[in-house]
């Protein structure tokens, strides 16, 4: 390959927009693994919120198509392949870059979904120890001072 040619592929991958109308690939060997890549995409997008053992699953797939990327982006760096073999993994790293968007993308929605929820239960906790503190517990159960007779 070319030095310009090389060039021309690092910077088309490295290209804010490179992932616009990009497909994800079907399937992809991943860290010498085959994987569904389209399937599991949207698979965990169609989800509204991925279960904690799911989380995992997904926090280690973008870990390992990050390790990919980087492999195959190092092999058009170091101009180990031809110039048609550097398209190939040119157009292999933006439908990885094209499946790390949305799984990123899924993973900050859930973020704010749960810190959204833990603000909440902290809210509760916090109103139920002052109605303790002050004695105002709830007025359903008897308990407080209320309640009470002196």
């Amino acid at each position: 390959m070319k030095e310009f040619e090389r060039k021309q592929l690092l910077e088309r991958i490295e290209r804010d927009s490179a992932t616009v109308g990009a497909d994800i690939p079907d399937e992809i060997t991943v860290q010498g693994e085959e994987i569904e890549l389209q399937s599991f995409v949207f698979e965990i997008k169609r989800r509204e919120t991925i279960p904690r053992g799911e989380r995992e699953r997904v926090e280690q797939a973008k870990k390992n198509l990050r390790r990919e990327r980087l492999q195959r982006k190092q092999r058009i760096e170091d101009n180990e392949v031809s110039y048609e073999r550097g398209e190939e993994l040119a157009t292999a790293i933006i439908g990885i870059d094209r499946a790390l968007n949305a799984l990123e993308q899924l993973g900050a929605a859930n973020i704010e979904q749960e810190a959204q929820a833990q603000e909440t239960a902290d809210r509760k906790r916090w109103m139920k120890f002052l109605q303790k503190a002050l004695g105002h517990e709830d007025a359903d159960s008897g308990t407080g001072r209320a309640g009470r007779s002196y």
